[in-house]
C-alpha cells in the first residue's frame, strides 16, 4: 500500500461537455451530451510542442471519468501517469477519458443499431475534438487506446478494424474465447430471467416442448421476460450480483447480434426456455471474438506500432484462456506483440498499467 503523497506537478484535469452528433437519437436514448475528461501533462504548460495522445476505454458498468477519481492506496490514471513521467518510464503524454456508458451498463467500443454507434463516437467525434482542441500529434503514429475487460476488448477491436486512428494498442483482460468467457455464466442469466417469466410456476406436469417453442424463444427472441427484467432493473440504484451480470450478457448480445426487427432490438443466443444453444445465433458471438478476427485483420495488426496484452492467470472469468489462445494466434500469423500473464485474478488490476502505459509511449513517441 502507498501513501498519497504529492511529489511534483500534477498535470491539469479538464472536464468538458461534448455534444455528440453520433450518439444523438441512440437507441437506449442514452444522452448525447457527454462528459469528456483530459489530462494534460505538467509539460504542456511549459512546453509549446505536440503531445502523443492515449485514450483510455474503461471496463463495464465504468465511465471515463471514473478513472479520474481520488483512489485510496492506489493512482487513478492522471496519478499513475504522472508517476511514471517523474520516474523516467514514459514521456509526456496527454489522456483522454470518453464516456461510452449506456443504459445496459456499457458497450464494446464498437457500432451496434441496438445499442449506439461507438467506434464512430470515438473515431469520428472524439479523436478529431481532441486534436483540434489540444496540442497533440494528430496521427495515428502517436495516438494509442488502452484498456481492461469490455476496455481490452475494445481496444483490441479498434487496433483491429480501426487501425488507420491508432497506432498502437494495450488490452488487459480483455474479452477474447467467448465460449469460456460467456457460455458459463448464461444459465445464470437464464435463471435471473425466469424471475421475470409472464407466467408464474407451480410444481407439478410441464410441458417442456411446448413451453420452449412460445413466442420465438427458438429464434432468439424475448418473450417478454427481458424487456420485464430491464424494467426493472431501470428502476433500482442497487443491482444484486446476478442482475448485474445478467444485464452484462445483455449487453453483449445486443453488441454481437443486434437485429433491429427484434423485440429490444437484439436476439440472444440461448432458448429463454429450454437452455438450449441457438447455433445460429451464438455464431453471431463467435464473429466478434478477437480470436476468430486475427486472420481477417491480419495487415491491420501488422501495422500497428505496439500491440501489448495481459490477463492474470487466476481470472475468475477465465480469460486468461482466451489470452493465450489470442497470442498463440497472433504469433502464427506473424503479428509482433508482447503477451504477459500475473499472479492474479480479474479485479483491481490497474497496476498493470505501470507496464503498459512506458509501453504504449514508447510504440507512440516522436
Amino acid at each position: 500500500m502507498t501513501l498519497k503523497r504529492s511529489k511534483g506537478p500534477a498535470g491539469t484535469l479538464l472536464v468538458l461537455d461534448h455534444a455528440s452528433k453520433i450518439l444523438k437519437g441512440n437507441p437506449l436514448r442514452d444522452p448525447h451530451v457527454r462528459k469528456l475528461a483530459v489530462w494534460l501533462p505538467p509539460q504542456y504548460g511549459e512546453r509549446r510542442h505536440r503531445f502523443p495522445v492515449l485514450y483510455d476505454l474503461v471496463g463495464f458498468t465504468g465511465s471515463g471519468l471514473s478513472h479520474t477519481n481520488w483512489k485510496p492506496f492506489g493512482d487513478n490514471v492522471p496519478e499513475r501517469a504522472v508517476r511514471l513521467m517523474r520516474e523516467g518510464k514514459m514521456g509526456p503524454a496527454i489522456f483522454v477519458f470518453p464516456d461510452c456508458f449506456t443504459a445496459l451498463g456499457g458497450n464494446q467500443y464498437v457500432n451496434s443499431p441496438a445499442i449506439g454507434d461507438y467506434a464512430d463516437y470515438l473515431t469520428r467525434e472524439i479523436v478529431p475534438f481532441v486534436d483540434r482542441n489540444f496540442r497533440t500529434l494528430a496521427s495515428r503514429e502517436h495516438r494509442g487506446c488502452f484498456g481492461k475487460s469490455s476496455g481490452g476488448y475494445g481496444a483490441m477491436l479498434h487496433g483491429m478494424k480501426y487501425a488507420k486512428h491508432w497506432g498502437a494498442v494495450a488490452d488487459h483482460s480483455g474479452d477474447a474465447y467467448f465460449d469460456f468467457v460467456y457460455w458459463h455464466d448464461w444459465p445464470n442469466t437464464l435463471n435471473e430471467l425466469q424471475k421475470h417469466r409472464a407466467r408464474g410456476r407451480k410444481s407439478g406436469a410441464y410441458d417442456a416442448r411446448g413451453e420452449s417453442r412460445r413466442k420465438g424463444l427458438e429464434q432468439g427472441l424475448d418473450d417478454g421476460r427481458i424487456r420485464r427484467f430491464l424494467r426493472h432493473v431501470w428502476k433500482k440504484e442497487k443491482l444484486s450480483t446476478g442482475e448485474g451480470h445478467c444485464i452484462m450478457n445483455l449487453c453483449m448480445a445486443a453488441t454481437y447480434d443486434p437485429d433491429p426487427r427484434a423485440p429490444n432490438g437484439f436476439r440472444v443466443p440461448f432458448n429463454l426456455e429450454s437452455g438450449e444453444v441457438i447455433g445460429e445465433r451464438w455464431r453471431k458471438w463467435q464473429a466478434h471474438d478477437p480470436i476468430n478476427l486475427v486472420a481477417r485483420y491480419r495487415d491491420n495488426l501488422k501495422s500497428l506500432r505496439g500491440i501489448y496484452i495481459d490477463c492474470g492467470w487466476r481470472d475468475q472469468y477465465h480469460i486468461h484462456y482466451g489470452s493465450r489462445i489470442l497470442s498463440a494466434r497472433l504469433a502464427a500469423a506473424g503479428i509482433r506483440h508482447r503477451y504477459e500473464e500475473f499472479d492474479d485474478n480479474h479485479s483491481d488490476i490497474d497496476y498493470r498499467m505501470d507496464v503498459s502505459l512506458p509501453f504504449l509511449y514508447r510504440a507512440l513517441k516522436p
